[in-house]
């Protein structure tokens, strides 16, 4: 009996690996664009694992991540394992937030520690339409324009 639980455990575990493989393989429409050449802008965070302040934008980068599929990607690299993305990227404090168009071009940068806030302002400023809802969020409103009255 302990060798069919065991199996059974192992099959749930294969198919929730399977499941997940094809849900990340499919993504969403906005994922896929029309095309394989279909890219999306995109957020490089370079930083380090023992990095404070790099430390505290983790939660935030895994939170763009989650919330804005489909419309930006966002890449964390580790500049201490890395070292030649610090070279790449000519960094010259971590944590550095770059921001690059689909073709990868930059279009912005920031060095230091930044909200989630201020990176989704950015996102604006620089003209990408951001849809998804954010966690949180004032009712779907744009943080900062409810004045309290109706």
């Amino acid at each position: 009996m302990t060798a069919r639980l065991v199996s059974n455990r192992w099959l749930a575990v294969v198919v929730a690996l399977v499941c997940g493989a094809a849900a990340m393989a499919g993504g969403t429409e906005a994922q896929r664009g029309n095309g394989p050449e279909a890219r999306l802008p995109r957020l490089v965070d370079l930083g380090a694992g023992k990095c404070i302040p790099c430390r505290m934008m983790m939660p935030i980068l895994e939170e763009l991540r989650c919330e804005y599929p489909g419309e930006f990607e966002v890449v964390f690299i580790d500049v201490w394992e890395n070292r030649e993305a610090s070279a790449r990227y000519r960094i010259r404090v971590i944590p550095t937030q770059i921001f690059l168009d689909a073709e990868g071009n930059e279009l912005f940068r920031h060095e230091g520690f930044w909200s989630k806030a201020a990176i989704l302002a950015k996102w604006r400023e620089l003209g990408v339409a951001l849809t998804a809802p954010e966690a949180g969020s004032q009712g779907g409103r744009e943080p900062g324009t409810d004045s309290g009255e109706e």
